[in-house]
Protein backbone atom coordinates (compact mmCIF):
# COMPACT_ATOMS: atom_id res chain seq x y z
CA UNK A 1 0.00 0.00 0.00
CA UNK A 2 2.46 2.89 0.89
CA UNK A 3 4.77 1.62 -1.85
CA UNK A 4 1.42 2.48 -4.83
CA UNK A 5 1.21 5.60 -2.61
CA UNK A 6 4.96 6.83 -2.36
CA UNK A 7 4.06 5.67 -7.21
CA UNK A 8 0.93 8.70 -6.33
CA UNK A 9 3.08 11.01 -4.72
CA UNK A 10 5.62 10.51 -7.77
CA UNK A 11 2.91 11.73 -10.13
CA UNK A 12 1.26 14.38 -7.95
CA UNK A 13 3.86 16.32 -6.30
CA UNK A 14 4.51 20.11 -8.59
CA UNK A 15 6.98 19.12 -11.10
CA UNK A 16 10.86 20.58 -10.58
CA UNK A 17 11.79 23.60 -13.28
CA UNK A 18 15.46 23.50 -13.88
CA UNK A 19 17.00 26.25 -14.91
CA UNK A 20 17.24 24.94 -18.79
CA UNK A 21 13.84 25.01 -18.54
CA UNK A 22 13.01 28.11 -17.08
CA UNK A 23 15.34 29.91 -19.82
CA UNK A 24 13.49 27.78 -22.65
CA UNK A 25 10.51 29.06 -21.37
CA UNK A 26 9.30 25.52 -20.63
CA UNK A 27 6.44 25.47 -18.22
CA UNK A 28 6.33 22.82 -15.81
CA UNK A 29 3.32 22.26 -13.00
CA UNK A 30 3.71 24.25 -9.87
CA UNK A 31 0.66 23.05 -8.10
CA UNK A 32 -0.33 19.63 -6.84
CA UNK A 33 -2.48 17.39 -8.94
CA UNK A 34 -5.76 17.68 -7.20
CA UNK A 35 -7.27 14.14 -8.59
CA UNK A 36 -3.88 12.46 -7.76
CA UNK A 37 -3.53 13.52 -4.28
CA UNK A 38 -6.90 12.75 -3.57
CA UNK A 39 -5.85 9.45 -4.20
CA UNK A 40 -2.58 9.91 -2.39
CA UNK A 41 -4.63 10.96 1.16
CA UNK A 42 -6.68 7.53 0.31
CA UNK A 43 -3.50 5.42 0.28
CA UNK A 44 -1.71 7.15 3.26
CA UNK A 45 -5.23 6.73 5.15
CA UNK A 46 -5.40 3.40 4.41
CA UNK A 47 -1.98 2.47 4.64
CA UNK A 48 -2.30 4.06 8.86
CA UNK A 49 -5.98 2.04 8.92
CA UNK A 50 -3.72 -1.18 8.09
CA UNK A 51 -0.51 -0.46 10.26
CA UNK A 52 -2.76 0.42 13.00
CA UNK A 53 -4.81 -2.83 12.25
CA UNK A 54 -0.98 -5.01 12.33
CA UNK A 55 0.27 -3.15 15.68
CA UNK A 56 -3.60 -4.50 17.81
CA UNK A 57 -3.47 -7.99 16.39
CA UNK A 58 0.41 -8.34 16.86
CA UNK A 59 -0.03 -7.08 20.48
CA UNK A 60 -2.82 -9.32 21.08
CA UNK A 61 -0.67 -12.22 19.28
CA UNK A 62 2.38 -12.03 21.23
CA UNK A 63 2.34 -13.54 24.54
CA UNK A 64 6.20 -15.03 25.02
CA UNK A 65 8.81 -13.08 25.71
CA UNK A 66 10.75 -14.19 22.93
CA UNK A 67 8.15 -12.71 20.55
CA UNK A 68 9.96 -9.92 18.15
CA UNK A 69 9.15 -6.17 19.01
CA UNK A 70 8.58 -5.59 15.00
CA UNK A 71 9.77 -1.88 14.62
CA UNK A 72 8.57 -1.93 11.21
CA UNK A 73 4.80 -1.73 11.56
CA UNK A 74 5.68 1.77 13.87
CA UNK A 75 8.48 3.01 11.59
CA UNK A 76 5.36 2.95 8.55
CA UNK A 77 2.71 4.35 10.78
CA UNK A 78 4.66 7.16 11.41
CA UNK A 79 5.91 7.99 8.31
CA UNK A 80 2.63 7.51 7.12
CA UNK A 81 0.78 9.99 9.55
CA UNK A 82 3.62 12.18 9.29
CA UNK A 83 3.23 12.60 5.45
CA UNK A 84 -0.53 13.06 5.66
CA UNK A 85 0.03 15.97 8.27
CA UNK A 86 2.88 17.49 5.66
CA UNK A 87 0.66 17.21 3.03
CA UNK A 88 -2.63 18.63 4.82
CA UNK A 89 -0.02 21.74 5.74
CA UNK A 90 1.20 22.05 2.02
CA UNK A 91 -2.50 22.43 1.17
CA UNK A 92 -3.96 24.74 3.92
CA UNK A 93 -0.72 26.96 2.66
CA UNK A 94 -1.09 26.95 -0.91
CA UNK A 95 -5.21 28.21 -0.22
CA UNK A 96 -4.30 31.33 1.77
Amino acid sequence: MFIGALLVFHDARPEFVSGVQAFWGIEGRQEWSKTLTMYLVALLSLCVFISVTVLIMKHRRNRRDKDHFGINGYVLMVTAVSSLIILYFDFQRTLL
